[in-house]
């Protein structure tokens, strides 16, 4: 199911690694020079994503095979801007902390955009650009942080193994069972690459 639903993608999702600037979170934060990044990286890294059809998100048959797939029994949908979010300030604030989930995060755009900044291995922040038809998941135990665009709106599905729990860890929280398995992936991918250097 990882690799289905492929076409276009790079259409609705980007990345690119951040600069160091506080300006305005919604801004694009791109380096100088760019430095865009392939969504092979973001697989890599562990996020799964795919393009879909939003404008017929309850009829989607490509949405309800990933659903079956994987999973995900629970779904609501958001509207976040400053007209339908009740304390829009301080939510979006909330949403900037870096923190992780001790479940994955699904979130699929169906109007509008926003940006999902993760760490790569190197604890570089990479942000990734969602729109309209963009669906991403972020696996457990990854350490991120949400924010609109200077559009100011996204309408966003968001997807759940069972009963949700939006609980977010901000950053340290080391600790948790799902932070240990993501630590393992980046020794395991660093050792990995190591062993296919010294094997040149």
């Amino acid at each position: 199911m990882e690799t289905a639903f492929q076409e276009g993608k790079e259409e609705v999702i980007s990345a690119w690694y951040m600069d160091d600037s506080k300006e305005d979170q919604r801004l694009p934060h791109h380096k100088n020079p760019e430095e865009f990044i392939s969504l092979d990286k973001l697989s890599e890294l562990g996020i799964l994503s795919w393009r879909l059809d939003a404008d017929n998100y309850e009829n989607d048959e490509n949405l309800k095979k990933i659903r079956e797939a994987r999973g995900y029994s629970y779904v609501d949908i958001c509207d976040v801007c400053p007209e339908k979010l009740p304390n829009y300030e301080l939510k979006i604030k909330n949403f900037f902390e870096e923190h992780l989930h001790t479940d994955e995060e699904i979130r699929y755009c169906l109007e509008g955009s926003g940006y999902f900044d993760v760490r790569d291995q190197n604890d570089q922040w990479i942000r990734v650009a969602v729109k309209k038809g963009g669906m991403i998941v972020l696996p457990a135990g990854m350490y991120h942080r949400f924010t609109l665009d200077t559009d100011n709106y996204i309408k966003a599905m968001r997807l759940f193994v069972g009963e949700p729990v939006w609980t977010p860890y901000n950053r340290p929280h080391d600790h948790l069972p799902a932070r240990y398995v993501e630590i393992l992936k980046e020794y395991l991918d660093a050792l990995s690459k190591k062993q296919a250097v010294e094997a040149n």
